[in-house]
């Protein structure tokens, strides 16, 4: 249960699920109630306030995290982009990984949402709410099959790719300086996925998307567009971040973006080392609200995935951001849309509850 610490923040992103499927599944989940060593579990989300959010589920690369860590601490670099992963080699991870998700819910970790209303209610009991996103959509089959019956298991949210290509779309490498514009946009099949999701439900979420498959979205697309964890690519010049045309379009589209604490997408010079003062996420909030106003800007962490700046390290310093961003002159109506109503506003436009 989170702790009466207002107002409460729901997130964006994170990957704690994928940590916990790396260090033994269902068979280690225990460890968020009891403790782990990462940014999310439930006394951290007590401390620090933090009401839930995208728990994503993504299957990872054969890739040395510690390696590209590493190699995005200089001035400048450019990542190759793994390969591509068939969706049958993906979907029995994806069905490994959500099935921690869901075993949390069995221990009362967690609630799995459906609804902008579901999520609400756990709020209002101090539950932590959660929201089966799907990070690149390799699990799912050209003709759709598995996304209808993940839809039904409680999938509200897909991004097409994670930055390695898909048989939907491209994504951005991490490169710096960059901006997103590399490659083709989404195939015929990334354009029925959207329309599909569109359908049913099913939030897309355009981080990771180069810019050509952004403007795909947008055009196919009948809902708000949604960046769950991008930042102002006119203060941090990196491939991953939007450029202010992209930020006009979510804009026109009453979409919404959630701003990503990966240290290498806030800083000036892109180096993805924990040495970011607060009011540079400040500086990235200010712009965004310029640029989309108040109602369309929020957080999407990056927990445990990614080198955050020190003084939130996990979400038990949170508190430590509200402070900053009351300090900064945000007023209490701010404060409480920038922490979570304008998820809950987005969540609604494009669930339709």
């Amino acid at each position: 249960m989170t702790a009466a610490i207002t107002p409460v923040i729901f997130d964006g992103h994170n990957d704690v699920l994928l940590h916990l499927y790396e260090a033994g599944g269902t068979a280690t989940s225990e460890t968020f109630l009891t403790g782990r060593d990462g940014a999310i579990d439930q006394a951290k989300a007590t401390a620090g306030g933090f009401g839930g959010g995208f728990f994503a589920v993504y299957v990872p690369s054969p890739l040395n995290y510690d390696v590209k860590m590493q190699e995005m601490t200089k001035p400048s670099y450019d990542l190759p982009l793994p390969a591509a992963i068939g969706w049958k080699e993906a979907l029995p991870k994806v069905m490994a990984i959500a099935a921690i998700l869901f075993d949390l819910e069995s221990k009362g970790a967690l609630k799995v949402c459906h609804s902008a209303a579901d999520i609400r209610v756990s709020l209002s009991k101090g539950e932590i709410a959660a929201i089966f996103h799907i990070e690149g959509a390799e699990a799912i089959d050209p003709d759709l099959h598995n996304l209808e019956v993940l839809y039904r298991a409680g999938l509200r949210s897909i991004g097409p790719v994670w930055s390695r290509p898909t048989i939907f779309g491209h994504g951005v490498p991490f490169r710096f300086p960059s901006d997103p514009d590399i490659g083709p946009g989404l195939t015929d099949h990334g354009i029925r996925l959207v329309k599909r999701c569109d359908e049913l439900g099913v939030m897309i979420d355009v981080s990771h998307l180069n810019a050509a498959g952004f403007w795909d979205v947008a055009r196919h697309s009948t809902k708000p567009l949604v960046a769950t964890h991008s930042n102002a690519h006119g203060i941090c010049p990196h491939s991953r971040n939007l450029t202010d045309d992209q930020l006009a379009a979510i804009k026109e589209s009453d979409g919404m973006v959630g701003l990503n604490f990966a240290a290498a997408f806030l800083r000036g010079d892109g180096r993805m080392v924990d040495d970011v003062p607060l009011e540079q996420m400040l500086r990235h909030i200010d712009y965004l609200i310029n640029h989309l106003g108040e109602d369309r800007v929020g957080f999407g962490s990056d927990y445990d995935g990614a080198i955050v700046p020190k003084g939130v390290a996990t979400a038990a310093d949170l508190t430590n951001l509200r402070q900053a961003m009351v300090k900064h002159g945000f007023n209490d109506i701010l404060m409480t849309k920038l922490c979570h109503e304008n998820w809950l506003r987005v969540l609604e436009k494009t669930w339709g509850s």
